[in-house]
């Protein structure tokens, strides 16, 4: 029976990193940011749902949705962000069940859904168990100022959108504590795989 993983953090936490390290395990990932992409491409429903709800303005010269303007519209005005939201989770969800779906009758013995909003969203459902990436609140908000140039209101804002990064280590099955080397992140997944018997 394939053990189904929920991987989250907050923004900047450093689950990216920890999502890379799967592979080294030749544990397949899915991950919602890569989908949230590809279901916002020209053609796709969501696409076409976006557009109607925001205008052109949000659109990129090769018609393409420019993330950064719709960005700066969002992170300003809740009601915006849940619109959006609203077209976008449905599609990236659909997309990844039917992905996870896939591992599942293929008898993989794991796979990983990396997902940001995993709680927020509520979706643990989706999973077996869940793993969250943490780090101290200080450490994020230097890691994501650094990362996309934010300025520390810009990178208050993002962090804030979310769930504090706590509250999530205290729903988890598991926590992997990124404030120090990546190496040492890999040691605790590494050990973490081999505590649930998937390695």
């Amino acid at each position: 029976m394939t053990l189904v993983l929920g991987l989250t953090g907050s923004i900047a936490s450093g689950k990216s990193t920890v999502s890379l390290m799967f592979d080294d395990f030749n544990i397949p990932v899915i991950d919602a940011d890569k989908i949230s992409r590809e279901v916002v491409m020209p053609g796709e429903k969501a696409y076409r749902e976006v557009v109607a709800a925001f205008g052109d303005t949000v659109l990129r010269d090769d018609k393409a949705i420019d993330r950064k303007k719709l960005g700066a519209i969002v992170f300003d005005d809740e009601e915006k962000r849940k619109m959006l939201n609203s077209i976008v989770h449905p599609a990236v969800r659909e997309r990844m069940v039917s992905k996870r779906d896939v591992y599942v009758s293929s008898g993989a013995k794991s796979v990983v859904l990396d997902i940001p909003l995993l709680y927020e969203s509520n979706l643990t459902h989706f999973v077996d168990k869940t793993i969250v990436v943490y780090v101290d609140e200080q450490v994020q908000l230097e890691r994501l100022m650094e990362r996309d140039g934010y300025t520390e209101k810009e990178a208050e804002q993002r962090i804030k959108a979310q769930m504090p990064v706590k509250e999530k280590a205290a729903r988890a099955d598991a926590v992997i504590d990124n404030n120090g080397r990546k190496q040492e992140t890999y040691q605790q997944l590494e050990a973490l795989l081999y505590d649930w018997n998937i390695q």
